[in-house]
């Protein structure tokens, strides 16, 4: 792929066409080494520059081609790119920023109070009561529930806010025309189709790796989820858990992470006093959240 610079005037016009960003983008993607972290600093060394002014015409049209025979037949995915109204600007608060999401579902979600409700994919049964009581309250106050549809409690989590009548976003780390796990399917596309579905995923990538190399894409969900959100909440979790990479994130950005009494009082785990050590909020009643949240 030839990398073309445009000049600094080059800006993403107003009738701009997302589809022809989104194939740049994914072009960028196409390289053996790309990676959030090296397409974050390409973009950080070429500020306001849209995708497209960083890769040759023929690529784009190469991949937008690409592009089309992979979503043929599935619903066509909304675009978050930086530099357009749309794109949150929480979202630069990560450490490596991502420049284009996909979306399908209402966006004004996004203007809402949102907190990341997420924990080990083993919960124990009081871990799961203790999930759906929280999201519950969380509801009531007029949260907007985010988490990650994976097994345990980011499903409880999402299902709790549908049984509450409440909002909840889905951030995934497959591209939106995939579910992981395949069992949460319906619960995917009731999200989509009412609420909010996020993927920073690129589809290209995704389709020609293995899911060893794909797996890799789950932490970078996790550190949309904490940019998106302004604070999360751990309900259980082990010490190799890949929810702490998620909370470390969100201390990174500055988010408030909260640990619950139960998991702080588990002398078996070292995870609870190290975060606490680095700001988090321990949690004894949910009045705790409520007043460090002002809800």
């Amino acid at each position: 792929m030839q990398l073309s610079l445009g000049s600094s005037t080059d800006r993403i016009p107003p009738e701009r066409d997302l589809m022809r960003e989104m194939a740049a983008y994914e072009a960028l993607w196409n390289t053996p080494d790309a990676s959030m972290r090296k397409l974050a600093a390409l973009f950080a060394r070429h500020p306001g520059q849209p995708p497209s002014a960083l890769v040759a015409e023929h690529d784009i049209a190469q991949s937008r081609q690409q592009l089309q025979a992979l979503l043929e037949g599935t619903v066509p995915p909304g675009i978050l790119l930086h530099g357009t109204p749309e794109y949150p600007a929480r979202l630069r608060d990560a450490e490596h920023p991502v420049e284009l999401l996909y979306y399908r579902g209402d966006l004004s979600l996004l203007q809402t109070r949102l907190v990341t409700v997420v924990g080990t994919r083993h919960p124990t049964a009081e871990g799961l009561a203790r999930t759906t009581r929280l999201v519950g309250l969380l509801v009531g106050d007029g949260v907007t529930i985010v988490s990650g549809l994976a097994v345990g409690i980011d499903a409880v989590a999402h299902r709790a806010a549908l049984v509450n009548n409440g909002r909840t976003v889905g951030v995934i780390g497959t591209p939106l025309n995939h579910t992981y796990p395949p069992a949460h399917a319906d619960l995917q596309e009731t999200i989509a189709r009412r609420h909010l579905l996020i993927s920073p995923v690129p589809y290209r990538r995704y389709a020609r790796q293995g899911y060893q190399q794909n797996s890799k894409f789950f932490p970078e969900r996790n550190r949309v989820s904490a940019a998106l959100s302004e604070a999360t909440i751990i309900v259980e979790a082990g010490d190799t858990s890949g929810t702490l990479g998620l909370a470390h994130a969100a201390l990174y950005q500055k988010r408030k992470v909260f640990i619950l009494d139960s998991s702080l009082s588990d002398a078996g785990l070292r995870w609870p006093r190290r975060l606490e050590a680095r700001g988090g909020i321990r949690v004894t009643t949910y009045d705790d959240i409520r007043r460090a949240l002002q809800l």
